[in-house]
């Protein structure tokens, strides 16, 4: 069995990259299981979706443990403990990246044995990211050596038949253009030897507190209320700003959160815990490194314990 994860950032076409794969497998006739897996649905959040493929029917199901490959479309997650990049990382897996960098650099920052593959960071442009998720498939389908690039064509065209053929044609484009610049590297990706259940290890588990519902989804029916709905609660990781090493540029971790939880006053940035849903995308931004990510329940411990001393 091949299993395959695709790590991403919300708005970046995971899941469509991980439904294009899915359905040329499963138009060269195998048996496939696709999904992705996130928290709440907002742009910019770490997110990632997986796939298995067998010729035979599939039984396992959760998240992938020990994925075949690993697909990295921004590589400012891999720092990010919420995004789980390297989670089962072994010799056995290939670990393709989005990025500009090379190679080796990246098998130096992460002591990896396993085979490290970069694709070229695509544009930066936001309207080119939705592009992201078809570059992506069309990568995997190459490493993976099983899918041509004919029913590569015949699956973007089911999955986008909706979007129309100017869409269609663009990410046909891009994917195609993925499956040749890995060429050197088809069918690199071998399936994992199947283990026993006497391996089986149980998955980690993050405990939430629990709350009234009628604290934790409160009735509101008027408009322009968003102020009202305290989005920070939903978070597992607090960023937490150094200002010994913040150097006070002020408008990189400002601009980059998708949802303006980051003040700045008198150039000075201020995170709105409130409204912070812990995505961590200043974390990875922050040039000196002076944002880091901490346990939400650890920082609440803190807290608490500041109020005491008080």
């Amino acid at each position: 069995m091949y299993r395959i994860r695709f790590h991403g950032r919300g708005g970046q076409g995971m899941k469509t990259a991980s439904r294009i794969l899915g359905t040329a497998f499963f138009i060269a006739g195998f048996e496939v299981q696709d999904a992705p897996r996130y928290g709440a649905e907002r742009r910019g959040a770490p997110i990632f979706a997986y796939v298995r493929i067998d010729d035979q029917p599939i039984l396992e199901r959760g998240i992938i443990k020990q994925p075949d490959l690993v697909i990295v479309a921004d590589d400012s997650l891999i720092p990010v403990p919420a995004a789980g990049v390297l989670n089962g990382v072994d010799e056995h897996t290939v670990l393709l990246i989005m990025s500009d960098a090379h190679a080796e650099t990246w098998r130096q920052r992460l002591n990896l044995l396993c085979k490290i593959i970069i694709l070229p960071r695509q544009t930066q442009e936001q309207a080119e990211q939705r592009f992201t998720g078809a570059v992506c498939s069309g990568a995997a389908a190459c490493l993976l050596g099983k899918i041509s690039r004919a029913v590569l064509q015949q699956a973007i065209s089911e999955e986008l038949a909706e979007l129309g053929g100017t869409i269609i044609s663009t990410n046909l484009a891009r994917a195609l253009d993925a499956y040749d610049s890995v060429q050197q590297y088809a069918a690199c990706v071998k399936p994992r030897e199947e283990s026993s259940a006497s391996d089986y290890t149980p998955p980690d588990w993050i405990d939430l507190p629990f709350e009234n519902a009628r604290i934790s989804a409160p009735d509101i029916h008027a408009s322009a209320n968003s102020v009202e709905v305290r989005t920070g609660l939903w978070r597992t990781l607090r960023p937490v700003i150094d200002y010994e090493r913040c150097n006070r540029c002020w408008w990189v971790c400002s601009t980059f959160c998708p949802d303006g939880a980051i003040k700045v006053k008198q150039q000075t940035p201020e995170i709105d815990y409130d409204y912070c849903k812990g995505c961590m995308v200043c974390v990875a931004q922050c040039p000196p490194h002076a944002i880091e990510a901490i346990p939400e329940q650890q920082a609440r411990q803190q807290e608490a314990e500041q109020e005491t001393s008080a």
